[in-house]
């Protein structure tokens, strides 16, 4: 297995983890681990990542896929926090350029609205986030509607509304011109071609009216800035912190959100490693571990015992800082150490992510994977689904009995039965 970490930088770091985050956790008792012929594959740990067991209509959890055996997790962001700073983003930006964002001089400051999933709780929250802070929202069921408007440019429609906004003496009204789910005839949602095309389509039919373009993520948004928005120097603002996005905030891209994918790289494999060594469940998360990994709870995550979820915190990234944000793929200083191989042998890891082609997952999140899979002594077999059925990728999981553990990254959130029948077997 490759080494990637220098001794002196485990050293540096070893000496301030330990200072702020106290003693190490339980010691390891690896050597005695279970093997991946003998051990029970309903009995492995499992992490669920990126997309959380649950009712896509309601987005209630699914507790018994959250509850699957004792070492069961399920690692992501927190989707409400980062909506929220998505959504301040847009609106900072927009009293920040009122002078000039109002291209054709209405009055009316339009906006079109890229929708990744509908029926996916981060997608959901995102959208809700956006029109929550435009004042845009319609509350549906005690919610935010969060359903696709269509084409609004009369704003007629009902499931979203005009607002207004004060900038310096002059009101302005805010409105959604039109948004729709961006899903391909395939059935793949987060579609950036889908997005790319939906541009055209919308600039041809009222283009000077687009003052803002939001995306619920940076692939859909880059392709239409790409398409459309960069010449026109019309603002977009995504979601991921994708580098290519990153990059392209010096062209004009008006900001994305970092969803701390190092720290949710990190933690899809930690929870898998420190139950594979039998270990707290805390060691080099909030407790540092004999290398001095520790990350900061509220700082870098959250964690929720009842949901039996980790949730890394978001950070806004626009033109005062994206700098700092240009490597999406650099493993978090804070749990840069390599572990002892004596202590946390070799294992074998099954990961799966949901689309090969998803611009997050392939470019941000699995390299960050593949950083973190050796610093965590981890064999990790990384499985590309199609983005369009959960056959694509459970076909591919046919001798659980060959792995230690599992991360598995669903296409649709209701669908976890679908893998853990397969490793009830």
């Amino acid at each position: 297995m490759k080494r990637k970490v220098l001794a002196a930088m485990m050293a540096a770091t070893l000496a301030l983890s330990l200072a702020g985050c106290g003693g190490s956790g339980s010691s390891s008792s690896s050597s005695d681990s279970t093997s991946a012929s003998a051990a029970a594959n309903k009995d492995k740990p499992l992490c669920w990542f990126n997309r959380q067991p649950s009712n896509s209509s309601t987005g209630e959890l699914d507790k018994e896929a959250l509850n699957f055996n004792d070492d069961t997790y399920y690692v992501g962001f927190d989707a409400n926090q980062g909506a929220e700073l998505q959504g301040e983003m847009v609106v900072d930006y927009i009293k920040a350029n009122a002078d000039k964002i109002d291209r054709n001089g209405d009055g009316v400051i339009g906006y079109v609205l890229a929708i990744g999933d509908i029926g996916h709780n981060d997608s959901i929250a995102r959208t809700r986030g956006v029109r929550s802070a435009l004042g845009t929202g319609v509350e549906a069921d005690g919610n935010v509607d969060s359903t696709p408007a269509g084409t609004n440019v009369d704003g007629s429609s009902k499931v979203v509304q005009d607002a207004t906004i004060d900038i310096d003496g002059k009101t302005y009204t805010i409105r959604e011109l039109a948004s729709q789910e961006m899903k391909n005839s395939a059935g793949a949602t987060w579609d950036a071609a889908t997005a790319g095309n939906a541009i055209g389509t919308w600039t041809a039919s009222f283009g000077d009216q687009i003052d803002v373009v939001v995306s619920n993520n940076d692939g859909m948004g880059m392709s239409m800035f790409n398409a459309w928005a960069k010449d026109s120097k019309v603002p977009t603002f995504g979601y991921d912190a994708n580098s290519d996005a990153v990059a392209a905030i010096a062209e004009g891209y008006g900001g994305t959100i970092s969803q701390h994918a190092d720290v949710q790289a990190y933690l899809t494999l930690r929870v898998l490693r420190n139950a594979l060594d039998g270990v707290d469940i805390d060691t080099g998360i909030g407790t540092a571990d004999d290398a001095g990994n520790c990350l900061d709870e509220g700082e870098d995550y959250r964690y929720s015992e009842e949901d039996r979820s980790y949730y890394a915190l978001n950070v806004a990234v626009t033109a005062d800082n994206y700098k700092d944000f240009t490597d999406s793929t650099k493993i978090y200083d804070k749990v840069s150490n390599q572990l002892d191989e004596s202590k946390s042998p070799s294992k074998k890891v099954w990961l799966n992510i949901y689309n090969a082609s998803d611009n997050f997952l392939s470019s941000t999140y699995q390299p960050l994977l593949e950083n973190y899979d050796d610093l965590l002594n981890l064999s990790v077999d990384y499985i590309g689904g199609d983005g369009q059925t959960e056959s694509n990728i459970t076909n591919r999981l046919g001798n659980p009995s060959e792995y230690d553990a599992f991360a598995i990254n669903m296409v649709k959130t209701d669908n976890a039965a679908a893998y853990t029948s397969i490793l009830s077997n």
